[in-house]
């Protein structure tokens, strides 16, 4: 019997959920069982505001009047999204609403809400500040994978239409932990397929030291030891297809060597082959995997398509 699936899709007034919302819809076509819950966090209210109301019956009216007009822009957005999914063929049923006033913070309260619930992913439209912004002032969407620790974050860049898929593995628990989520979500799917990418790693990738004078022995045996460790991966992996009803010919194998660093390789691929979608564990085998020089990387580089952060 099919295993009920449900994602939690954050959404706000911009192109980017709207985006969101879209590659969500998409995914019901090979996700089934799968549910979804339109959630909102109304903007923050003014301090001061608030402040004020505490003493004087004006602003305390004011902020009534405030709290109310958010509430209803925020349940009017919701239904709109509502509308949009039931017309693109989602049954009603698997549909719900939600909106929250601000507390701490959008992404704390996005966050807090998910895990409270304990939705199986967090899918959020990429927000509009550049790259080069989000490295200076910070977005929701860096903060969320930032602290997402507990519960798969799906990142949307973009309109996706490539229905290809990619686990990026590296041997680690991390990358056995995409490939656990991957499968529960397209357990039971005889027609989905996905591609699990290791890029073999040099010594830069796992050595802060660089190393000038290179011993090719050291390199060997180093090499020698990553593939042991990924094939003792691979059985696991399979192992977990084999449970979610995964059969091995929808699983292709590829391995690449990183001829400058591991994130560039990954995204480098992603790009080549159009992949739509990118799993990745949020932490590899080395300390600085995840927002370091994998899937920092990984996560900066990859424009149209959803990249899938699994903790």
């Amino acid at each position: 019997m099919p295993v009920k699936k449900k994602i939690l899709l954050a959404v706000d007034d911009s192109v980017h959920s709207k985006q969101a919302v879209q590659y969500a819809v998409r995914m019901s076509s090979f996700v089934s069982e799968l549910s979804y819950t339109l959630f909102n966090v109304q903007p923050a209210i003014s301090q001061f505001l608030t402040d004020e109301a505490k003493t004087s019956l004006k602003a305390k009216f004011a902020l009534e009047k405030t709290r109310k007009k958010r509430k209803e822009n925020a349940e009017h957005l919701l239904a709109d999204y509502k509308s949009q999914m039931i017309r693109m063929g989602i049954d009603e049923k698997r549909i719900e609403t939600k909106t929250l006033s601000q507390k701490t913070g959008i992404a704390k309260d996005i966050l807090e809400y998910a895990q409270e619930g304990l939705w199986d992913a967090i899918v959020v439209g990429r927000r509009g500040l550049s790259r080069a912004q989000e490295i200076f002032m910070g977005s929701l969407t860096s903060t969320l994978a930032e602290h997402s620790k507990l519960i798969p974050l799906w990142i949307i860049d973009g309109e996706i239409s490539s229905e290809k898929i990619m686990i990026a593995i590296d041997g680690s628990q991390s990358s056995l932990r995409a490939v656990d989520h991957f499968s529960f979500i397209a357990s039971q799917n005889p027609n989905i397929k996905a591609t699990l990418l290791h890029v073999v790693p040099g010594l830069r990738d796992v050595c802060e030291i660089d190393i000038e004078d290179r011993d090719g022995d050291i390199e060997d045996i180093f090499v020698q030891g990553d593939k042991k460790c990924v094939d003792r991966f691979l059985v696991h992996a399979y192992q977990k297809f084999k449970e979610a009803g995964i059969r091995d010919d929808q699983i292709e194998i590829r391995e690449i060597k990183a001829l400058r660093n591991v994130g560039k390789a990954i995204a480098e691929e992603a790009e080549k082959e159009d992949y739509g979608t990118l799993i990745i564990g949020r932490r590899g085998n080395s300390k600085a995997f995840f927002m370091g020089s994998v899937s920092k990387y990984v996560l900066d580089k990859s424009a149209d398509r959803a990249v899938w952060l699994v903790p």
